[in-house]
């Protein structure tokens, strides 16, 4: 898979969150996929499913700000806007296995609302 592929690959998951098409995220994620993040220490896949993408539902939209792909791995800067208003910047580092996503570390970024920013509790 090709530099482009991998972006548009990372696309079209974070659009499926959008418009909460859970086909299309099964379909690229690998089998043995993990996830990782403050929350979350290597969650294999039904664990993924099970407690991450009930909160597509919460989402309005992302704003892929940068996708930065090197072979088998990819950097993603976004920003997340929720329903209420509230907005965050993560980051995320992808693993691939050909056309498949294998893992996703999450790193947190500050939290805003309004314009305002909201202090971690």
């Amino acid at each position: 898979m090709s530099r482009r592929d991998k972006s548009d690959l990372i696309r079209s998951l974070f659009e499926a969150y959008r418009s909460k098409d859970r086909k299309v995220v099964e379909a690229v994620l690998a089998e043995d996929f993990t996830f990782t993040s403050r929350y979350d220490d290597r969650i294999d896949r039904a664990a993924y499913f099970e407690r991450c993408w009930p909160n597509s539902e919460r989402i309005e939209r992302h704003i892929l700000e940068k996708i930065v792909v090197q072979g088998e791995e990819a950097f993603v800067l976004y920003k997340c806007v929720i329903k209420d208003g509230t907005e965050f910047r993560n980051t995320e580092f992808f693993t691939f296995d050909g056309d498949r996503i294998r893992s996703v570390d999450v790193y947190f970024g500050a939290t805003y609302r309004d314009g305002a920013f909201v202090k971690d509790q």
